[in-house]
């Protein structure tokens, strides 16, 4: 992995995106110490998280995570879900980050040095080359381990280094007992969130 020292790094996490390919994986992530192994290997700069939440549940599973990680050293970006009824009359959610990732992305990136996108949606390739265009390094943390693969291949490519959840898991997996670090909620609040 090329991260060095004294680059200035960000963190983008498309929260659904990688809950995917985490659970393609079967590896539960543990987000402090997601945050902890970037910090050691360069100067963090930020540490995004995007989601979208059903806000008209009373509680949602998802909450104790956005909270964890709003008190952790993470900046929260959420917004609500859109339901809707498809033509068979199913409920169906949509909770697209795209356009937040972008944006926030192109807003910070004359700070930085090198982004880490968590995704692998293809339609982050144009974004991934305005961002190199600016001088920032990028790398795409995805699966290509899983059946189907879960990062596009134009996004793999447009990466100036893709690196593979499954590399990840020693260091960023959730503790064999299944506890993370004080105890904090792990990604499997998106099981119950999605599920609803």
């Amino acid at each position: 992995m090329l991260i060095y020292p004294q680059e200035r790094l960000a963190l983008f996490i498309d929260g659904a995106n990688l809950y995917a390919t985490a659970r393609a994986l079967d590896i539960e992530i543990d987000y402090k110490a997601l945050r902890a192994f970037f910090a050691r290997k360069a100067r963090l700069i930020r540490a995004f998280y995007y989601t979208a939440i059903l806000e008209d549940q009373e509680y949602s599973p998802l909450r104790p995570l956005i909270d964890w990680l709003d008190y952790n050293g993470f900046t929260l970006v959420t917004k609500p879900v859109k339901e809707f009824t498809d033509d068979h009359g199913r409920r169906k959610i949509k909770g697209n980050m795209d356009i937040e990732i972008a944006v926030d992305m192109l807003n910070i990136s004359h700070s930085l040095d090198h982004v880490v996108l968590f995704s692998g949606d293809g339609d982050f390739r144009r974004l991934i080359e305005a961002i190199q265009r600016r001088g920032t390094r990028v790398t795409v943390v995805s699966s290509n381990s899983t059946q189907p693969s879960m990062i596009a291949d134009e996004l793999r490519r447009q990466a100036d280094q893709f690196i593979d959840l499954e590399q990840l898991r020693d260091m960023i997996g959730r503790a064999p007992n299944g506890k993370d670090h004080d105890d904090a909620p792990g990604d499997a609040a998106y099981k119950d969130h999605l599920d609803d």
